[in-house]
């Protein structure tokens, strides 16, 4: 292996082991709503990041690292295990490697940097790293929970919307202002 090739791997792994870390970090600033069992999150805030900074197969795979990991046990998005990869949020959990491919391939044919850009982005991060999460969460809620669609919608996303929004038009913001300055993983030769 060529020397350029070496420093490409290691800037491809670092990355996406940096924006696993980032990830874990995000899952772990709960609050927890008492209008809702499901706790207040940034980790679907952290998919946006990570679908539109690293792209579809560097944010596919960091994400599905962590979900590994926590399925081995390790302590990464909660409490660890596979209680958590089969428990009443798993049907949002399954979706987040998926989630970071979508927001990643959608959003490397979204140019410029203007207002147009931004909403664009933001509409990509809010339809695949929130409403995708629903379509997928929601059922399996209601499935381990016993209760109707209905109930679960209002249980398990309703009251996230207003934020998920929020945290979308933030997220591409911060795509916009920062991919000027991130490698491109997805090239054949990655540059700093």
């Amino acid at each position: 292996m060529k020397k350029s090739e070496t420093r490409t791997a290691v800037v491809r792994i670092v990355f996406t082991a940096l924006f696993a870390a980032l990830f874990v970090v995000f899952s772990h600033i709960r609050i927890t709503l008492g209008i809702s069992p499901v706790p207040f999150t940034l980790q679907s805030f952290a998919i946006m990041l990570i679908g539109g900074l690293l792209g579809p197969r560097h944010g596919f795979i960091s994400l599905a690292l962590v979900l590994a990991l926590t399925a081995l046990g390790l302590p990464l998005i909660s409490e660890g295990g596979w209680s958590v990869m089969t428990g009443r949020t798993a049907g949002f959990i399954w979706l987040f490697p998926v989630s970071a491919w979508l927001i990643g391939w959608f959003s490397r044919r979204i140019r410029g940097r203007g207002v147009l850009a931004w909403l664009s982005l933001a509409a990509v991060m809010e339809l695949f790293g929130s409403l995708l999460l629903y379509a997928g969460g929601v059922p399996w809620f209601s499935r381990v929970t016993g209760l109707s669609l209905a109930e679960s919608f209002a249980l398990a996303a309703a009251p996230f919307l207003v934020t998920d929004l929020l945290k979308a038009l933030l997220a591409a913001g911060i795509v916009l202002a920062l991919r000027p300055a991130m490698p491109d993983l997805e090239s054949r030769r990655v540059m700093l």
